[in-house]
């Protein structure tokens, strides 16, 4: 499928939310594309460089999102919240003369649902005490404690972690595995505070 392309420096995952503040002409056609033809687009993590930059590096895993909310903010910008659906890999991507990142993507095969094992208990409430922080308890997401996948997920985008590392974690197919390198870095952080 062709569709857009946002490089942002964060990551955001199958059912995960995030609010946008769009105000550059070439994401306010493609939030206005969008809208009409009831389509989504794919957030892309950057490589380096800021969000407005015209060339762009970016990594070539994403997940591809719909617009679920959106609203002209106090500061004049508008502002969107979109919704993770699935992830995708960008198989060939270019620029449009606006500036606009485009490309073909291919949606990866879905995770495998499993529980949380009783050694990563710890996770499930490192998640629930983030979920008490005003910011994120505005997003009003769904979360299944019980499932590992929306465990790291939630836990890959909230956790103070270099992008890099996000990214890797983000790339990683197998939830149990995720959650293992997440306990990893839980224990790296908790020794830093």
């Amino acid at each position: 499928m062709n569709v857009p392309l946002f490089p942002l420096n964060s990551v955001i995952l199958p059912q995960g939310r995030v609010p946008l503040q769009l105000f550059e002409p070439r994401y306010i056609d493609m939030l206005t594309r969008c809208l009409k033809e009831d389509r989504g687009f794919v957030v892309v993590l950057l490589q380096d460089g800021p969000e407005t930059a015209r060339n762009a590096a970016f990594y070539d895993i994403g997940t591809y999102v719909r617009i679920i909310d959106f609203q002209q903010l106090d500061n004049g910008l508008l502002g969107i919240t979109v919704e993770g659906e699935v992830k995708v890999t960008v198989v060939r991507s270019w620029q449009q003369d606006d500036g606009l990142n485009v490309g073909d993507v291919e949606c990866l095969i879905a995770e495998a649902e499993c529980d949380v094992p009783e050694c990563y208990q710890e996770l499930p409430s490192v998640l629930r005490a983030l979920f008490r922080h005003p910011a994120i308890k505005d997003l009003d997401m769904d979360v299944n404690y019980d499932d590992a996948r929306h465990v790291g997920w939630r836990l890959t985008e909230l956790l103070p972690l270099d992008k890099q590392e996000k990214q890797r974690l983000a790339e990683l197919q197998d939830p149990l595995e995720r959650l293992d390198r997440l306990q990893e870095l839980l224990e790296v952080l908790e020794g830093e505070s």
